[in-house]
């Protein structure tokens, strides 16, 4: 099972070093990590999605409590939670197909953000799903980059990450 971890920490140097060691000293992989400053530029927010079952995910939300530049540990269940991830796929677009990926992409409300003689680059946000579905109706045009940010996710409604206790 994935679960989705946000963890707040002081936005220093050497902070995203020190987590992403823990993982990897632990035997523990990070399918996604997505990190960036906060509203409050003293702390930073690191999105990781990890795999594991509840045992790996008490293991790694303790050991990540010990370390000394996190403030905050909490796993956002899909359903209280907004998830959305950013892709750039370049497409092979020979000029006889452009107009079919470009009902792709606004099928999909997704952008085109650069186009050349034989590419398109298109911008798509959202959740797994979408963007699996979108990159697999791309695929027969042929998909020469993919580039993925990783999950980002906040809790819905009024409550912060910050305020829960």
């Amino acid at each position: 099972m994935k679960h989705t971890l946000s963890v707040l920490v002081e936005n220093k140097p050497g902070v995203l070093a020190r987590v992403s060691g823990l993982f990897s000293r632990r035997g523990f992989n990070i399918d996604s990590l997505a990190v960036g400053v906060t509203e409050n530029p003293e702390i930073s927010r690191m999105t990781i999605v990890v795999e594991g079952d509840d045992r790996v995910l008490e293991q790694v939300t303790k050991q990540l409590n010990k370390l000394i530049d996190v403030i905050k540990v909490s796993d956002l269940m899909a359903e209280e939670s907004v998830e959305r991830e950013l892709v750039m796929i370049k497409v092979v677009a020979e000029p006889k197909m452009r107009s079919e990926i470009m009902q792709i992409a606004d099928i999909f409300r997704a952008r085109i953000v650069d186009v050349s003689p034989k590419t398109l680059i298109i911008e798509v946000t959202g959740d797994e799903a979408k963007v699996n579905a979108m990159e697999s109706l791309l695929k027969q045009f042929g998909i020469k980059e993919l580039v993925r940010t990783g999950k980002v996710a906040l809790t819905r409604g009024l409550k912060s990450v910050q305020e829960e206790k």
